[in-house]
């Protein structure tokens, strides 16, 4: 079984994904020019960012770990 077909692997990478993605979000409109503020301080993106990421990231080594294991 492919380790993207486990479920530790996929709830990790959404974890990963919808953590760090509005913060990405805004660095990248910020970037852009797109915001009003040009140096915007997204503190609460950045702990969602901070709180998910590593959590994400063990689900996701232990969704691969288990399908090298099932081989």
């Amino acid at each position: 079984m492919p380790f993207w077909k486990s479920r530790f692997f996929v709830v990790g990478a959404l974890l990963v994904v919808l953590g760090s993605g509005p913060l990405v979000a805004v660095m990248v409109l910020s970037g852009l020019g797109l915001t009003k503020d040009p140096n915007p301080n997204p503190i609460g993106f950045g702990l969602l960012a901070f709180l998910t990421f590593w959590p994400g990231v063990v689900l996701m080594l232990l969704g691969i770990l288990a399908s090298r294991r099932r081989r």
